[in-house]
């Protein structure tokens, strides 16, 4: 029988070794067709499933969702391929070491799933939100957990289907070496969650036209579940731990446990009322330590705790910035000397600081107003900081001729400039393409 102490064990079992804090990356993008830019279905020729099959040739494991049918992730290498709602595709990359690595690791990938759509035709853009389909226009992914979140998200949120097929996103995953340092990372994450939504934001046009938001994807989750969502202000509270979040989680509505390759929908309990076997018609479920990681896995705040902490703010970006997002992070968050300036930047920010620019954020970026300031001059500070850090790590590449800060360079330009990739692209549509989004399936692609 699962106890609650095993649940906070889980999170025990995540605490790494200090000399030895590995880097996650995971990144989505969108998957159109080269002639009409249109998604791509399941079962149509050339299309995900055909992908997938592609990626399984070139020596990848195919994952299954039922009896060996059909085929919705793929791993490698400690690296997985898992598919969104709407057919955009995600690496979830391995745990590794250094920048240089992850860079890799994405380069790699991105260079094999775009050998494949030169084969097949299609095209790949890193956005937050795909710019000109409307909702109806995208297919839906056979994978089962998908069946009852889509049927479940308009009971609680009037914009999850957008979110769930609209949008791309990518994340930064980071190790903890200690309970406390698991909070206090956690709690610089959560300060920051809004800057780095302002820095990367990269989602400006809503059906061919600028939106009112710099982030519009950013939008769509502030109106998707609030149960499951947001900032979760009790990582400020001084008694926050491991367990404190067990409790949390506990009280977060469940989506679904598999047994015997079937999905049951538990939508209408708890994980709390699951553990204490409070289900209908007195039905015995024996609740697994699977089913934990399962329901961990669908909860959505700005920062996830799992075995390691995601930042999940940021808007999908191209390949210029993709390999700035975890550069960004962990001189941040890697290096002592940079973590102590960090905290000292939002010591004394307030919860109230941290809801208005969550707020403010998505909509006017790095120009919306704080402080004495604006989200850019935090964000400027943050850079540098973040810049002393990689090069105190002082890990080079394989060559030996530049070290982590040279991941930094594209974003120093667009903070130089005070732009936002989502700045540089309404600048783009209303001047050099003549407000023609078609401009973007050849400009801003892979």
């Amino acid at each position: 029988m699962l106890k609650k102490n095993e649940l906070v064990e889980y999170f025990y079992k995540g605490i790494k070794d200090k000399e030895n804090l590995k880097i996650g990356v995971e990144h989505e993008k969108f998957v159109l067709s080269k002639n009409g830019f249109h998604p791509l279905s399941y079962e149509m020729q050339n299309g995900i499933k055909d992908i997938l099959l592609k990626f399984v040739s070139n020596g990848w494991k195919p994952k299954y969702d039922d009896e060996e049918k059909t085929i919705i992730a793929l791993e490698r290498f400690g690296e997985g391929i898992t598919l969104e709602p709407g057919g955009q595709i995600e690496l979830s990359g391995a745990q590794l070491s250094n920048i240089h690595q992850t860079c890799s690791e994405t380069t790699r990938h991105l260079r094999e799933l775009k050998s494949i759509g030169d084969e097949f035709e299609f095209i790949l853009l890193g956005l937050g939100v795909e710019p000109s389909l409307k909702l109806n226009e995208f297919p839906w992914m056979p994978k089962k957990r998908y069946n009852i979140m889509r049927n479940y998200m308009p009971k609680v949120g009037n914009l999850g289907h957008h979110m769930m097929k609209r949008t791309c996103t990518n994340q930064v995953n980071l190790d903890f070496s200690s309970e406390e340092d698991m909070k206090n990372k956690y709690r610089l994450m959560l300060n920051l969650e809004g800057i780095a939504t302002a820095i990367f934001a990269n989602s400006p046009f809503d059906n061919k036209k600028i939106s009112d938001y710099k982030s519009l994807r950013s939008h769509f989750w502030h109106h998707t579940d609030k149960d499951r969502t947001g900032l979760i202000p009790f990582v400020f509270k001084k008694d926050f731990n491991f367990e404190k979040y067990v409790e949390y989680a506990l009280d977060i509505p469940m989506y679904f446990i598999i047994r015997d390759h079937k999905h049951i929908n538990m939508t209408n309990y708890t994980f709390r009322n699951f553990l204490e076997n409070k289900l209908k018609d007195n039905k015995y479920i024996e609740p697994t330590i699977d089913d934990w990681i399962n329901h961990l896995s669908t909860l959505f705040p700005q920062v996830r705790l799992k075995q390691f902490l995601e930042i999940r703010s940021m808007d999908a970006c191209s390949w210029d910035l993709i390999c700035s997002q975890p550069a960004f992070w962990i001189g941040l968050l890697y290096n002592e000397t940079s973590f102590n300036k960090t905290q000292e930047l939002v010591e004394s920010w307030t919860q109230e600081d941290r809801n208005y620019i969550n707020k403010v954020a998505p909509k006017d970026g790095l120009q919306a107003k704080f402080k004495n300031g604006t989200i850019l001059d935090v964000a400027q500070k943050l850079f540098e900081i973040s810049k002393q850090g990689l090069n105190s790590r002082n890990i080079l590449a394989r060559n030996k001729k530049y070290d982590e800060t040279f991941y930094l360079k594209e974003l120093e330009i667009n903070l130089s400039s005070g732009k936002s990739p989502a700045d540089i692209l309404v600048e783009k549509f209303n001047n050099k393409w003549d407000q023609d989004i078609n401009n973007i399936y050849t400009e801003n692609i892979f």
